[in-house]
């Protein structure tokens, strides 16, 4: 064969890599961690030795994002690779458009099992036809969580060594009630609260109690690692960590601050993905899919997805990805409507509330006592503490629109909307989110209605945003 022709066979088959090729995919998933409390990315608190050892073994990603900070949209937003209002999941409870493809069908394609074990908070299942993987609760709110083994999860991965797997263990930790672990290894007393949390005896039990979780889950993924290692397939799975949205605590889920939004991912393959390492590059959850896409030897279409792949970034080719991550927040059915939408550039952070005439309210967060009883506590001392009166009416009263510089202000507690000295650079990130909603075909704050949501369910029109 002529030298040309074996080149350009070479190229052409160069997608089609064989199942030995094929990089296993392990993707474990926290359930309401903020990512600031993990020791990695600078919490003061959370014990997590095996955590802390496998972010030394791999890449920390920085600055990594999620479109959405509640359960449902952005596990749909992960495993389709489409932003929640294209995907459909633009509302928590909400379903994903019928015929949308996800991971399950996409790796399916290039050869892959493709396992679910524990939570799942995704429907419908045409959508996302996992093969059930035993061993872990899917229930998030059970009081105590179920017992867990990791034995299912060993069984899947050792079952047929020719073709690869790519299994998600979604844990159920640390999402409130806060029941699992051990509280009494974090005195309330001796915690340093974040300065987003008003500082009183019920805050610090319940932030106690959420520690003992995260220490929990931590335990979870030790054992994952070494059932891991332990089927010998350690050297040839990408294993990723991520901790999806912020805690149940006000400022982080439910909202669009940095601690709600704001996710960890650490990956790791031993000689594809550099150890000890720590990138700024900035991602968001619908990159995920096409980057697995990449790797197993495919080629993600552009028009098929929001995302797009950042395998260069975890080879340790490139510290740059996206310029912009974008969020979004619809309150029903989790309150009254209360619509957000923000960009940030991993600098600067602009969020625009669409009623700011409104009070924020969100009902399981200031209405269920069992899981939150400290916000009574808050309102209560607000009358004689300042700091706590104005956390209060962060959370309930937001103007039009908030400007905060994150990598200063990591809070993000003092908004700059209203500086003169800001406003081209406010300018600039509101044009940007402007594309973001025309692009998706955002309707804006008509979105955040019963009405809107119940068409979504329903199918019929007006069913917004981009197919």
């Amino acid at each position: 064969m002529k030298p040309w022709i074996t080149l350009l066979a070479a190229v052409l088959l160069s997608p089609l890599l064989s199942a030995a090729e094929k990089p296993n995919i392990l993707v474990i998933i926290a359930d309401d961690c903020t990512y600031s409390d993990l020791s990695f990315h600078g919490g003061e608190n959370a014990k997590t030795p095996h955590l802390d050892a496998f972010a030394k073994s791999g890449t920390v990603f920085e600055r990594a994002y999620l479109g959405m900070a509640m359960c449902a949209p952005c596990r749909s937003e992960f495993y389709t690779g489409r932003l929640p209002l294209r995907n459909g999941c633009a509302w928590n409870q909400a379903a994903s458009r019928p015929g949308t493809k996800s991971i399950t069908h996409y790796l399916g394609d290039l050869g892959y099992r493709v396992g679910l074990a524990g939570k799942t908070h995704i429907k419908p299942r045409g959508v996302y036809p996992f093969e059930e993987i035993a061993g872990f609760d899917e229930n998030c709110v059970r009081d105590p969580t179920l017992p867990h083994h990791v034995e299912g999860a060993r069984k899947f991965i050792t079952r047929d060594e020719k073709q690869p797997f790519c299994l998600v263990v979604a844990l159920t930790e640390p999402h409130a009630p806060w029941v699992m672990g051990d509280a009494s290894a974090y005195p309330p007393k001796s915690l340093k609260l974040p300065a987003y949390l008003a500082d009183t005896p019920l805050t610090r039990q319940s932030f106690s109690r959420y520690l003992a979780e995260i220490t929990y889950m931590d335990g979870q993924v030790g054992e994952l690692l070494e059932m891991l290692d332990k089927t010998g397939r350690a050297k040839d799975t990408l294993v990723v960590f991520t901790s999806e949205q912020g805690a149940q605590f006000p400022g982080c889920k439910w909202t669009n601050y940095d601690c709600g939004l704001h996710t960890s991912i650490v990956a790791r393959m031993p000689g594809v993905v550099p150890a000890g390492r720590r990138t700024p590059a900035l991602v968001q959850y619908a990159d995920l899919l096409p980057t697995f896409i990449e790797l197993a030897g495919g080629k993600p279409d552009p028009k098929s997805f929001d995302g797009t792949s950042f395998a260069a970034v975890l080879r340790g080719e490139k510290d740059t990805h996206r310029e912009f991550v974008e969020g979004m927040h619809n309150n029903y059915p989790e309150g009254p409507p209360y619509p957000i939408r923000s960009i940030s550039d991993g600098e600067w952070r602009y969020i625009r509330n669409l009623t700011p005439e409104r009070i924020y309210i969100e009902k399981h967060l200031m209405g269920r006592t069992e899981h939150n009883p400290y916000w009574g506590s808050w309102v209560f001392s607000a009358t004689e503490n300042p700091r706590h009166l104005m956390l209060v009416e962060r959370f309930i009263h937001r103007p039009a629109e908030e400007l905060y510089h994150t990598s200063q202000d990591r809070f993000e507690l003092k908004n700059l909307a209203a500086d003169p000295a800001q406003t081209a650079n406010k300018a600039r990130l509101s044009a940007a989110l402007d594309r973001y909603l025309a692009d998706q075909l955002d309707p804006g704050a008509k979105l955040d209605t019963p009405e809107a949501f119940q068409s979504a369910q329903d199918l019929k029109p007006p069913f917004p945003g981009k197919p």
